[in-house]
């Protein structure tokens, strides 16, 4: 599924990087510590996170996330979008909890 297809489906905010909304979404992952994502998440999945540093960026970009989702009224600091902005990953965001945006998404993606 396309990343813009998630984005309207979950009324989630696009922040940075809407010419890069047409990746394909395979999955999700959901998790705030560094070192697991980069150990366990794959490419193309889209990341959900409250971390909200620039570190956040290389991590996506190093495993070739269509994106990143940030829940809870997070936001992305100001040099996180610029450092996404210069690696061309979506840093997307949402009230809702980690819980309820990954079970919408399971949802999407496996129907």
């Amino acid at each position: 599924m396309e990343l813009l297809e998630i984005v309207k489906a979950l009324n989630l905010i696009a922040r940075c990087c809407e010419d890069a909304l047409d990746g394909e979404v395979c999955r999700g992952y959901v998790g705030d510590l560094l070192s697991d994502v980069m150990a366990n998440s794959r490419k193309d999945d889209v990341w959900i996170t409250r971390q909200i540093h620039p570190n956040i960026i290389a991590v996506a970009a190093l495993k070739e996330h269509a994106g990143i989702i940030l829940i809870q009224g997070a936001k992305a600091m100001d040099e996180t979008i610029e450092k996404a902005k210069q690696e061309n990953v979506p840093i997307l965001e949402t009230d809702l909890s980690a819980y309820e945006i990954a079970g919408r998404l399971y949802r999407l993606l496996n129907v």
